[in-house]
């Protein structure tokens, strides 16, 4: 299974980019993951951005379903099973996505009720996938 990290803007801070850079690493050792950074005032790096048809698409949004950790390595665990190949989380700044891109989420997702900076719910978001996998592979982190 691939996972896609699309994220508007660019994680400008050192130690931010540091930590999202070591889970992304880590999430590695189980799935192949990719991060694009797209910039946030381009329509036209918005139009390359290429999401398979196939692909789960999952939409950072305040107002998306929230699951606990346990829930969404369940969740994670069910869709790798029933064959998806590709799952795309949407991330993005402080406006969020455009509306085309919101639309093509198949699901949205709250890390919390908390507000929390953009490059922070990046780094939320990886360390939950790597929770997850190190979940499934009986690793004592989840611990």
């Amino acid at each position: 299974m691939k996972i896609r990290l699309v994220m508007l803007g660019k994680t400008r801070r050192p130690e931010i980019r540091t930590i999202l850079e070591d889970y992304v690493a880590r999430i590695s050792r189980f799935a192949e993951v990719q991060v694009t950074e797209l910039r946030e005032d381009s329509a036209a790096s918005l139009r390359k951005l290429d999401l398979d048809s196939a692909a789960t698409v999952v939409l950072l949004d305040d107002a998306g379903k929230q699951q606990t950790s346990e829930q969404f390595a369940k969740w994670l665990g069910e869709t790798r099973d029933r064959g998806t190949r590709e799952i795309i989380f949407l991330c993005g700044h402080a406006e969020g996505f455009p509306e085309a891109l919101r639309r093509r989420a198949t699901q949205k997702l709250s890390l919390s009720t908390f507000t929390f900076s953009h490059e922070l719910a990046r780094v939320m978001l990886a360390e939950q996938l790597y929770r997850a996998f190190a979940t499934f592979a009986g690793h004592p982190y989840p611990k």
